[in-house]
C-alpha cells in the first residue's frame, strides 16, 4: 500500500474487487452525461444554434454531421496523451479526476452559450476532458483483478458496458423531451450536473482503488521496448479493422438520426421525437449481453470454437446487414412512401448485436493482450480506431457535398457504400483473424491477504 493507504496491486481474493461500484456508478453517470449532451448535438446545431447578435445561425445536415463526426473523432483521439499522462506522470486516479473536471466545464459552457463560439469551446473542452479519462477507465476495471479472480474479469467487463448502455438509455429518453419542450439551456444543464456527479462518486471511492503508479518516464521504454511494440503492432492489425465498424455505428447520432425525421414519428400509441428513437440502442444492448453471454455463444460454441477474433469477424458482417435496413429505408422515401419510424429501431437490433459481438469483445481482448505498462496505451490505441472512423465519416460528409448543396451520394446509395464498405472489411478480416496469436498478460496479485 501506498502512504496514503491505497492499494498498489490487486488482493488474493476470488470476491469481487471492492472498487468495482464505484467505477460503474462513474461510468453510468458518465455515459449519461455524454450521449445525453451527444445525442442533442446534430438537433441543436441544426435547428437552435444561435448567431452573436441573437438571431438563429443553424448548421445544413451534411454540415452538423461533419461537426458531430470530427467532434466525436476528437473525443477519441485525445485519450492516446491521456494515456501517456496518466502512465508518465499522473496515474489513472488523478488523470480521471482532474479530466473529468474539465469535462464538467466544456458540458457547462454549452448551457451559459449557445452561439458558435460556445459550441466550439465546450467541445474542444468535453473533447480533452472526456478523451483523457476514457483509456484510463477502461484499464483501471481491468487492474482491480489478480489471478485468483481474473475468471470475473469478462462478467465485469459486460456489467461495465452494461453501466454505459444504462447511462445512455435514460439520456436518450430524458434529455431530447427537455430539449423539446426547454431548450438548450436546460437540456445540456442535465449532462452537466451528471458529469458533476460522475466527479464526485469517483472521489468517493478512492480509498477501494487499487492505484497502480505511474511508471514514469521508463513506460516511454516499455512503450517502443520490444515486447512493448510487438503488442502494440500485433493489436493494430486488428483494430485497423475497426476503424470501418465505427464509421457505421457512430451514424446512429447524425445521417440515422436525420433519416428519422423523414419518417411517421408515430409507433406504439406514441409520437416519438427521433433522439428517443436512439435509445432503442442502449436498451437492446443491457437486453443483449445477457443473451448473448449464456445463449447464444454457448449454442456457437456448440458448433464451432467461439474465440474472441471469431466473434469479431461475425460481428463485422451483421454491421454490414444493418446498414442494408436504413438503405432500403430511404428507398422507400425516394418513391414517395413514409414507413413507420419502427423500422429503425429493427437496424437498431442488428447493429447492436454486432457491437456486443465487437466492442464490447475486443475492450476486453485488448486488455488482456497488453503488458502491464502498457494497459492504458492499449485501451487509447483502441479508442484511436473509434475516432479514426469518425473522421472517415466526417470526411466522407465533406467529400460527397456538391457546390450546389446536392450529394454525390444521394438517398439510398450513401448508406449502400457504408454496407459494401463494410462487407469488403469483414471478408478481409477473416483470413487475418485466423493467423492472429494470442498472449495474454494479467496483473500479478498483493501478497496481502484480504
Amino acid at each position: 500500500m501506498t502512504k496514503n493507504n491505497y492499494l498498489t496491486a490487486p488482493l488474493a481474493t476470488k470476491k469481487m474487487p471492492f472498487g468495482i461500484p464505484y467505477i460503474l456508478s462513474n461510468e453510468a453517470f458518465e455515459r449519461f452525461s455524454f450521449y445525453g449532451m451527444r445525442c442533442i448535438l446534430v438537433v441543436f446545431m441544426s435547428q437552435y444554434l444561435m448567431g452573436s447578435g441573437g438571431d438563429l445561425n443553424v448548421m445544413s445536415d451534411q454540415e452538423s454531421n461533419t461537426y458531430l463526426h470530427y467532434f466525436v473523432a476528437g473525443v477519441y483521439f485525445t485519450p492516446i496523451l491521456g494515456a501517456f499522462l496518466s502512465a508518465i506522470w499522473l496515474g489513472k486516479f488523478r488523470t480521471i479526476l482532474i479530466f473529468s473536471a474539465i469535462n464538467c466545464l466544456g458540458l457547462f459552457t454549452l448551457v451559459f452559450d449557445d452561439t458558435r463560439m460556445g459550441l466550439k469551446v465546450g467541445l474542444a473542452l468535453i473533447a480533452i476532458g472526456s478523451g483523457f479519462i476514457k483509456p484510463c477507465v477502461s484499464a483501471n476495471v481491468g487492474d482491480q483483478f489478480g489471478k485468483s479472480n481474473k475468471h470475473l474479469l469478462a462478467k465485469v467487463y459486460s456489467w461495465f458496458y452494461f453501466s454505459i448502455n444504462f447511462g445512455s438509455f435514460f439520456s436518450y429518453m430524458l434529455i431530447p423531451i427537455l430539449l423539446d419542450k426547454y431548450g438548450p439551456r436546460v437540456a445540456f444543464s442535465v449532462p452537466a450536473t451528471s458529469m458533476l456527479l460522475a466527479t464526485v462518486s469517483y472521489w468517493v471511492g478512492r480509498k477501494s482503488f487499487v492505484h497502480v503508479p505511474p511508471a514514469g518516464a521508463d513506460s516511454i521504454k516499455e512503450i517502443f521496448g520490444g515486447e512493448g511494440l510487438r503488442a502494440i503492432a500485433k493489436l493494430c492489425i486488428i483494430y485497423i479493422f475497426m476503424i470501418m465498424f465505427w464509421a457505421l455505428f457512430d451514424q446512429m447520432d447524425s445521417s440515422w438520426m436525420h433519416l428519422a425525421y423523414n419518417m411517421n414519428p408515430n409507433w406504439l400509441g406514441h409520437e416519438w421525437l427521433p433522439p428517443q428513437i436512439m435509445s432503442a440502442n442502449p436498451l437492446m444492448i443491457m437486453a443483449l449481453i445477457p443473451i448473448f453471454s449464456y445463449a447464444v455463444y454457448p449454442a456457437i460454441n456448440k458448433v464451432f470454437p467461439l474465440t474472441p477474433l471469431r466473434k469479431i469477424s461475425i460481428g463485422l458482417f451483421v454491421a454490414a446487414l444493418a446498414f442494408v435496413v436504413p438503405a432500403l429505408i430511404e428507398m422507400r422515401i425516394g418513391a414517395g412512401h413514409v414507413p413507420c419510424i419502427a423500422w429503425l429501431i429493427v437496424a437498431c437490433l442488428i447493429l447492436t448485436a454486432s457491437e456486443v459481438m465487437v466492442s464490447i469483445t475486443v475492450l476486453e481482448f485488448s486488455y488482456t493482450q497488453a503488458p502491464k505498462e502498457l494497459k492504458s496505451f492499449i485501451m487509447a490505441v483502441f479508442l484511436l480506431s473509434i475516432s479514426l472512423g469518425n473522421f472517415f465519416t466526417g470526411t466522407v460528409n465533406i467529400f460527397i457535398q456538391n457546390p450546389d448543396g446536392s450529394s454525390k451520394l444521394p438517398g439510398a446509395s450513401y448508406f449502400w457504400f457504408f454496407a459494401g464498405m463494410m462487407f469488403l472489411t469483414a471478408v478481409i478480416f477473416v483470413p487475418i483473424a485466423a493467423l492472429y496469436k494470442e498472449k495474454t498478460y494479467i496483473l500479478e496479485e498483493s501478497p496481502d491477504n484480504e
